[in-house]
C-alpha cells in the first residue's frame, strides 16, 4: 500500500479516530474525578465547619470524615461490585471512590494532626488518635461492605 492508496487513508482516519476517542474518554475521567472532588472537599469543609476543633481536645471532624468516607467507601464498593445490587461504570466509580471519597476523607490532615499532638508533647493523645482511628477506619469500611452484601443480597427489593 502506498500513501495515496485509500486503504491506507483509511487505516489512518480510523486511527486518528481511536485516539481522538481514547482523548476524549480520559479527558471525560478527569473531568468526572475533578467533580467528584469537589464535591467531596465541600463536604468535608461543610463536616470541618459544623465539628469545629475543641482546644486541646481530638480533632473530631477529620475523624468523622475518614470513618464516614470508609463507611461509605466499603458500601459502595460492595454494592458496585460484580456480584452486587447496582451496575455502574468506571466513571461513575472513579467519581464516587476517588473523586468524592478522595476529596471528602484526609489522610494529611490527620497525618499533620497526629504530628502536632507528638511536637507537642502530648503523646498519649497522639497514640490514642492514630489507634481510635485506624480501628474506627477499618470497622467503618467493614461496616459499609457488610451492609451492602446484606442490601445485594436481599429479594424483592
Amino acid at each position: 500500500m502506498s500513501a495515496g492508496d485509500p486503504a491506507a487513508s483509511g487505516e489512518d482516519a480510523a486511527g486518528q479516530r481511536r485516539r481522538r476517542q481514547a482523548l476524549v474518554d480520559a479527558a471525560a475521567m478527569y473531568g468526572f474525578v475533578t467533580a467528584g472532588g469537589v464535591i467531596g472537599s465541600l463536604l468535608r469543609w461543610a463536616v470541618a465547619l459544623m465539628l469545629p476543633v475543641a482546644d486541646g481536645g481530638l480533632p473530631w471532624a477529620t475523624f468523622f470524615a475518614n470513618a464516614t468516607g470508609c463507611f461509605a467507601i466499603g458500601f459502595y464498593a460492595t454494592l458496585t461490585g460484580p456480584d452486587g445490587r447496582l451496575f455502574v461504570g468506571p466513571r461513575m466509580r472513579q467519581f464516587f471512590t476517588i473523586g468524592i471519597c478522595g476529596g471528602y476523607t484526609t489522610f494529611s490532615s490527620f497525618s499533620l494532626e497526629t504530628f502536632r499532638f507528638v511536637l507537642s508533647g502530648d503523646v498519649r493523645s497522639a497514640a490514642l488518635y492514630l489507634a481510635i482511628s485506624l480501628a474506627s477506619w477499618l470497622v467503618a469500611v467493614w461496616l459499609g461492605d457488610m451492609l451492602a452484601f446484606r442490601l445485594n443480597n436481599m429479594r424483592g427489593i
